[in-house]
């Protein structure tokens, strides 16, 4: 006849294995809960900071990283980047909002590849920003660079069935601190707007901050 003791300590054993166990278990699911509550809310941060189309950084996550990126610039020239596609309805009224969508990705693409490591953004619609380091602001130098972004946005793109090609308007502005960020931005948007009205018919066209080049 087993001896009474033994048998209430071995369900005591089970007991205590069966209880840790189950404390594992429960520990198992809270750190899978967990995993998942912070990959939710690392999504939720990063779809309040990037436009849903293209996945670059909105306008609200371009001034804040552009202000910190200024912030520790330890004097490195920087440049203020504002780009408008030119007559980019006439491309939704012809070939549909999907095919405006894949020309604003492709775009998109460009300017990241053009950047490298750079800060680049959408602000909205076809309007995109960066803020592009820069080894000097020689007006060569610069004019060579605004040249280059507008054939690499120039270049056709491959919708379905066709191709089509867009022009940038495109303005530059040097900046040297976050307190100019804003203003640097206006003087690049008002050159993006000028080099607009004065471009050719689907020709590329730039204008370089003429004000600050002036002066160098």
């Amino acid at each position: 006849m087993p001896d009474p003791m033994s048998v209430a300590s071995g369900v005591c054993a089970a007991g205590a294995l069966l209880s840790s166990w189950q404390l594992r278990r429960r520990a198992v699911r809270a750190e899978a809960e967990i995993s998942h509550l912070q990959a939710e809310l690392a999504a939720e941060r990063h779809a309040a900071s990037h436009d849903p189309l293209t996945g670059l950084p909105n306008r609200r996550a371009f001034y804040r990283l552009a202000a910190a990126l200024l912030t520790d610039a330890a004097g490195q020239p920087l440049i203020a980047v504002v780009l408008d596609l030119d007559d980019f309805k006439q491309i939704n009224d012809r070939y549909g909002h999907a095919a405006g969508d894949q020309v604003l990705i492709s775009v998109a693409e460009r300017l990241a590849g053009f950047a490298g490591d750079n800060l680049v953004a959408r602000l909205g619609g076809d309007e995109f920003a960066g803020l592009l380091s820069s080894p000097t602001v020689d007006r060569r130098w610069i004019d060579h660079s605004t040249r280059r972004l507008a054939e690499t946005v120039a270049a056709p793109i491959r919708l379905s069935g066709c191709s089509v090609r867009v022009t940038a308007s495109v303005g530059l502005a040097p900046v040297t601190g976050p307190a100019q960020l804003t203003d640097a931005l206006s003087r690049a948007d008002a050159a993006m707007y000028q080099a607009k009205s004065l471009g050719g018919a689907r020709s590329p066209r730039q204008l370089v901050d003429s004000a600050f080049l002036a002066e160098r």
